[in-house]
């Protein structure tokens, strides 16, 4: 038996939002220690790695390590029918073929179920290694998002260069160019309005803008972001879910005068 009771319903409504449009349908594993979700994208380019933990939920049980196939535009489908002050619940059998969505409003008023149902989906785990990366920014996020979404309009790729005067975003297309740096600051007024750089060495690699765009539909699950990089490895672009677990996004960097599907 697996159950887990969240009163910010709206939370998970913004992370399926986040990684719908990567991936179709994924592997929801849930055990004693959360309920994680580990799935590449259509094109196999990108990862996304999820983990809700155990003790973030009001009420969490899970009897033995289940694996539950969803597809996620139907799952994000059920949970747009919650408002985002509902408290959600989700139940699921050991044995059973759905999962069962419960919206409750906040006055009791209203409780809605819904049943989702399961599918077999064939995946393994990816093992993601622990990497010690030369570079990490950590930055509000929606500057990051914005970023993102400015440069797109300009070219398909950006390349992110890390130095110890700040964080340089770069992109040239048809029409012309652009450069966007942000220094390092810890004067504002809120932690997570700062740019925090930590570096060994500098890092410079380019990465498909059109990834890095979907990465920032996580930005409502976190003031702030944090990009870690090393020479020739993914960057993990990493937003944290304030007492409950976080959303890791990693993505290959691109080889230059490199085929866009030899780019594992």
């Amino acid at each position: 038996m697996f159950e887990a009771r969240l009163t910010q319903g709206g939370l998970l409504k913004k992370l399926l939002d986040a990684v719908k449009d990567l991936v179709t349908d994924g592997n929801f594993d849930c055990s004693t220690t959360g309920f994680g979700l580990q799935a590449m994208d259509t094109s196999h380019v990108s990862l996304v790695s999820m983990m809700l933990r155990s003790d973030g939920f009001d009420h969490y049980r899970c009897d033995r390590n289940i694996s539950m196939g969803m597809n996620l535009a139907n799952m994000a489908k059920m949970l747009k029918c919650a408002n985002d002050k509902d408290i959600v619940t989700m139940k699921a059998e050991d044995q059973g073929d759905t999962i069962t969505f419960m919206f409750e409003s906040e006055n009791q008023e209203r409780i809605s179920d819904f049943e989702l149902k399961l599918m077999d989906i064939d995946s393994e785990q990816l093992g993601i290694p622990d990497t010690e990366y030369t570079a990490t920014v950590r930055m509000p996020s929606s500057e990051f998002q914005r970023i993102c979404k400015d440069l797109a309009s300009i070219g398909d790729t950006v390349l992110i260069s890390v130095t110890k005067d700040g964080v340089k975003f770069s992109t040239s297309g048809d029409i012309g160019s652009a450069n966007i740096t942000i220094r390092q600051s810890t004067s504002a007024d809120k932690p997570e309005d700062n740019t925090l750089i930590d570096m060994q060495e500098p890092v410079a690699l380019t990465f498909a803008l059109r990834y890095l765009n979907s990465f920032a539909k996580a930005t409502p699950l976190s003031p702030t972001v944090t990009l870690s990089m090393s020479k020739e490895l993914p960057v993990v672009v990493e937003y944290r879910i304030s007492d409950i677990g976080h959303i890791s996004f990693y993505l290959a960097p691109k080889i230059e005068d490199e085929e866009m599907d030899d780019n594992e």
